[in-house]
């Protein structure tokens, strides 16, 4: 599986993403405030850019993302078993993660009386929602998957990408490693041209999309940022503090103390690189030789989990759809929320292992219920000026997810030596 560049800790800080995102946002600042609307009319378009470049990479990331992970993990048939248990377990965690989000945002309402750029004051789409399970079921299974990748039908090209995954690991060696190498190529170059975009277009994206909105509302937007921030920054603690250890706990036996200890390398790593897959290395090597998982368990589980399990990220898109929905003055309904929920599930399985893919995929998310238009990027942009350390946060609960995985399919396979505490000194002879 391909792996996303690490950032070197020796590069120069005005070299370093985060450091120029930094940068253009507080330009973007200055620049809106001296400028007002004027200047935003005039480089709003540099926002609108780098937005249409997210969205035009959409389909081939996630379509090469989902392929090359189901098909490269799930092939054996004696294999069926831990394939059913990892997916499985990956399910559940992110399902506990769009539940953490949805309650969250509905009970601090961070978006609630924002007004980014005058969002609010615009008409609102008419919000979507699937009258009945059987319809939903049905708007999912695309009767012509490239209509549906054409239309944007996400949901449709994630559901088909998974099925041809599978469908792939079936085949005999002779017919499947050519198409496991093809989609593996297309994985790699769709990751380079989104690590291209993010590295030499979101700054200036960025500056664009941060002079529009300090131009047209001053600085009252960035307390809504703010609170949405927070907000996320609660529910990811929430998820990684508690929910990852009682899952520990209650259903593989092992003291989260112990885990957490063993798994300090690759939360330290994959915090400071905001990427699962730049980690996984790293993260193998913890979780077999720190943490006790059989190499059998761990090459299985974890490859998969950097590609399908992402945590952190559904959290991230639900609650962030649902943020967007509140600034816009939308009120959706317990159904529509739902669809939410179920649309970051399967968007998260679609996230590349790269810094920033749940803003790329957020749009999946909200294209689900229709929230679409020129006010919906802009919020979508706005919400980028506060993504870094929230992209760091979500990455490290991602990976441990994946080693909490690990330990747990472990354990149920039988292994006894999983997370052992270390035995205590013994007292020195007399």
């Amino acid at each position: 599986m391909a792996t996303a560049r690490t950032t070197n800790p020796n590069t120069a800080w005005y070299h370093q993403l985060h450091w120029r995102i930094a940068v253009a946002m507080l330009l973007g600042i200055a620049a809106g405030l001296v400028g007002g609307e004027p200047l935003a009319g005039a480089v709003g378009w540099l926002g609108q850019l780098f937005i249409r470049l997210l969205r035009m990479i959409i389909v081939p990331l996630v379509v090469t993302s989902i392929v090359t992970g189901v098909a490269s993990v799930a092939a054996g048939a004696g294999l069926r078993r831990l394939f059913s248990k990892t997916f499985g377990y990956y399910l559940l965690t992110s399902a506990f993660a769009c539940t953490i989000g949805l309650v969250l945002v509905n009970v601090i309402r961070p978006g609630v009386g924002a007004d980014l750029a005058g969002a609010e004051t615009q008409a609102l789409p008419d919000l979507a929602v699937s009258t009945s399970p059987i319809d939903l079921i049905l708007d999912i299974v695309p009767p012509n998957v490239v209509a549906a990748a054409a239309e944007g039908s996400m949901l449709s090209v994630i559901f088909f990408a998974i099925v041809l995954g599978i469908t792939i690991s079936m085949l005999q060696p002779r017919h499947r490693e050519p198409l496991v190498t093809l989609f593996e190529a297309g994985f790699e170059a769709m990751m380079r041209l989104t690590r291209g975009i993010i590295d030499y277009v979101a700054p200036i994206g960025v500056f664009g999309l941060i002079v529009n909105l300090v131009g047209t509302t001053g600085l009252g937007a960035f307390e809504a940022l703010g609170w949405y921030a927070l907000m996320l920054f609660c529910g990811l603690s929430l998820h990684l503090l508690v929910v990852l250890p009682l899952l520990l706990y209650l259903v593989g036996g092992i003291n989260p103390i112990v885990h957490f200890r063993n798994m300090v390398e690759p939360l330290v790593m994959a915090f400071s690189t905001s990427s699962s897959g730049a980690t996984l290395p790293v993260t193998m090597n913890a979780v077999e030789n720190k943490v006790g998982v059989s190499n059998r368990v761990t090459s299985f589980v974890l490859p998969m989990g950097a590609t399908v399990n992402m945590d952190g990220t559904a959290l991230y898109e639900c609650a962030g759809v649902l943020f967007i929905a509140q600034v816009l003055g939308a009120t959706l309904g317990l159904e529509q929320q739902i669809l939410v929920v179920f649309a970051a599930l399967l968007a998260s399985i679609g996230a590349a292992a790269v810094p920033s893919a749940g803003l790329v995929v957020i749009f999946i998310v909200l294209e689900a219920v229709n929230l679409t238009g020129p006010q919906v990027e802009l919020i979508v942009g706005a919400m980028l000026a506060v993504d870094r350390p929230l992209d760091m946060a979500r990455t490290a609960v991602n990976v441990f997810s994946d080693s909490c995985g690990a330990a747990i399919i472990a354990r149920s396979e039988g292994e006894t030596g999983v997370d052992v505490p270390a035995p205590a000194p013994s007292p020195a002879a007399g």
